[in-house]
Protein backbone atom coordinates (compact mmCIF):
# COMPACT_ATOMS: atom_id res chain seq x y z
CA UNK A 1 0.00 0.00 0.00
CA UNK A 2 1.26 3.42 -1.01
CA UNK A 3 1.09 6.59 0.95
CA UNK A 4 -0.45 9.57 -1.20
CA UNK A 5 -0.39 13.43 0.03
CA UNK A 6 -1.38 16.49 -1.72
CA UNK A 7 0.72 19.52 -0.74
CA UNK A 8 0.19 23.35 -1.14
CA UNK A 9 3.31 25.27 -1.85
CA UNK A 10 3.41 29.06 -1.34
CA UNK A 11 6.43 30.56 -3.25
CA UNK A 12 7.76 33.91 -3.53
CA UNK A 13 6.72 36.54 -5.70
CA UNK A 14 6.52 35.12 -9.61
CA UNK A 15 8.67 31.68 -8.90
CA UNK A 16 4.70 29.76 -8.94
CA UNK A 17 6.47 28.43 -12.94
CA UNK A 18 9.60 27.51 -11.76
CA UNK A 19 8.66 25.90 -8.61
CA UNK A 20 6.56 24.20 -10.91
CA UNK A 21 8.32 22.56 -12.84
CA UNK A 22 11.27 21.97 -10.26
CA UNK A 23 8.66 19.94 -8.21
CA UNK A 24 7.56 17.88 -11.23
CA UNK A 25 11.16 17.01 -11.70
CA UNK A 26 11.15 15.15 -8.19
CA UNK A 27 10.94 11.70 -8.09
CA UNK A 28 7.54 10.32 -6.52
CA UNK A 29 5.72 13.53 -7.33
CA UNK A 30 2.82 13.01 -9.73
CA UNK A 31 1.82 15.98 -10.21
CA UNK A 32 2.28 19.81 -9.75
CA UNK A 33 -0.18 22.65 -11.51
CA UNK A 34 0.87 26.63 -10.88
CA UNK A 35 -3.06 27.93 -9.32
CA UNK A 36 -4.22 30.98 -7.84
CA UNK A 37 -5.61 31.77 -4.76
CA UNK A 38 -3.63 31.54 -1.12
CA UNK A 39 -1.51 28.81 -2.96
CA UNK A 40 0.61 29.07 -5.60
CA UNK A 41 1.32 25.64 -6.64
CA UNK A 42 -0.49 22.29 -5.58
CA UNK A 43 1.57 19.04 -6.17
CA UNK A 44 0.03 15.08 -5.57
CA UNK A 45 2.57 13.19 -4.27
CA UNK A 46 3.35 9.27 -3.56
CA UNK A 47 5.37 7.33 -1.74
CA UNK A 48 5.82 3.28 0.21
CA UNK A 49 5.28 5.21 3.64
CA UNK A 50 4.69 8.73 5.62
CA UNK A 51 8.53 8.02 6.58
CA UNK A 52 9.39 7.70 2.73
CA UNK A 53 6.96 10.46 1.97
CA UNK A 54 8.98 12.69 3.84
CA UNK A 55 12.67 11.63 3.09
CA UNK A 56 12.34 11.01 -0.40
CA UNK A 57 9.67 13.82 -1.33
CA UNK A 58 9.15 16.34 1.18
CA UNK A 59 12.56 16.75 2.08
CA UNK A 60 13.30 17.85 -1.86
CA UNK A 61 10.66 20.01 -2.46
CA UNK A 62 11.23 22.21 0.85
CA UNK A 63 14.60 22.92 -0.91
CA UNK A 64 13.33 24.11 -3.67
CA UNK A 65 14.59 27.78 -4.68
CA UNK A 66 11.26 30.00 -4.16
CA UNK A 67 9.14 28.06 -1.93
CA UNK A 68 8.53 29.78 1.41
CA UNK A 69 5.83 27.46 2.93
CA UNK A 70 4.41 24.31 2.32
CA UNK A 71 1.35 22.36 4.07
CA UNK A 72 0.99 18.96 3.69
CA UNK A 73 -2.10 16.71 3.14
CA UNK A 74 -1.85 13.05 3.46
CA UNK A 75 -5.07 11.75 1.46
CA UNK A 76 -7.33 9.44 3.48
CA UNK A 77 -8.19 6.19 2.44
CA UNK A 78 -11.93 4.89 3.77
Amino acid sequence: MSIQAYILIQTEVGKAASVTKSVNAISGVTIAESVTGPYDVIMRAEAASMEELGKSVLAKVQVVPGITRTLTCPVAVL
